[in-house]
């Protein structure tokens, strides 16, 4: 039988791998087109006596267990009158996401959590089975501060609010980029937000069959923008610079190396011509920007089509 010890050393080796941003053609917009592929690292053995081909069973052995969300069953552990006082799963997965955004993916782990929540590790069991688990349910959960559109607005105001909402979330929970490409992403608070996303482009009257494309070009170009935006604030953060600080440090360093010259000077005009005082104003009219062009051209293929708006 394999002891506590070692299942402990086993769930504290592991490491969360970045996946492809192609895979999470906007989780929100299109959960089912999310990878269902699991990354190595995230599985977990199974805790208990109860483990093996049951509820409790490993991912990597059972291959029908590919979401928390698709598991009907109970935990391994059964006996829930037994389960530790004071915990239950709201409270685990709030502390995991305290977790995951003060230390990131790749310090996350069962022992960290249980220490957190001050508690040993296996008494996690009662409540999940593996880590992938956990880190779908916290996933899932930070959905829920994505606010649903106004009801009583035009399309294109809805659109632009989530697509806002959604680069929001994706800088202040950076660890949502790689989970969102990894799991299925349909649990109930990301379903919502799916739901009010399909609901906008429903009412810009594209046919159904370019729905989809228009879904994912907003939505990949939101998830690719505020990943990038999320990494190079934490970036700067670490570094104990402000964005502006830091920006202007990097591009010194590249402006005194000659062979860069052309590139710089170059660079230089675009910024100029973009306008903006400080970084974070440059990215916001950038941003706006790109989701105008894209509005724009879901207008543009509506109009060719000859579907009425909504």
């Amino acid at each position: 039988m394999v002891s506590e010890s070692d299942r402990e050393s086993d769930r504290e080796s592991d490491r969360v791998s970045a996946s492809d941003p192609d895979l999470a053609s906007a989780s929100a917009s299109d959960p089912a087109s999310a990878s269902d592929r699991e990354s190595e690292s995230h599985r977990e053995p199974a805790s208990g006596p109860e483990s093996g081909a049951g509820a409790g069973a490993d991912r990597a052995n059972n291959a029908a267990r590919t979401s928390v969300w698709l598991d009907r069953q109970t935990p391994s552990r059964s006996r829930r009158s037994e389960s530790p006082a004071g915990l239950d799963r709201n409270r685990i997965t709030e502390a995991s996401v305290r977790l995951l955004d003060a230390d990131g993916l790749a310090k996350f782990s069962m022992r960290r959590l249980a220490a957190e929540l001050d508690v040993t590790a296996m008494s996690l069991y009662w409540y999940v089975d593996t880590k992938d688990d956990l880190l779908e349910l916290a996933l899932d959960s930070v959905y829920a501060e994505i606010a649903p559109p106004r009801e009583d607005a035009d399309w294109r105001d809805r659109l632009r609010e989530l697509a806002r909402s959604y680069r929001e979330l994706l800088v202040r929970h950076i660890w949502i980029s790689p989970l969102a490409g990894t799991f299925l992403n349909i649990g109930p608070n990301s379903m919502l937000f799916s739901y009010a996303v399909q609901d906008v482009v429903r009412a810009t009257g594209l046919p159904l069959e370019r729905q989809t494309g228009a879904l994912s070009a907003v939505f990949q170009f939101v998830y690719g923008f505020g990943t990038v935006e999320g990494h190079f604030k934490a970036r700067c953060d670490a570094t104990g610079l402000t964005q502006d600080e830091y920006h202007q440090q990097a591009m010194g360093t590249i402006r005194a190396q000659p062979h860069m010259r052309q590139i710089t000077e170059a660079s230089d005009e675009l910024m100029a011509a973009r306008g903006g005082d400080t970084v974070e104003e440059m990215r916001e009219r950038d941003f706006v920007f790109a989701l105008d062009l894209l509005v724009a051209g879901i207008e543009a293929v509506r109009d060719r089509t000859g579907s009425p708006a909504r």
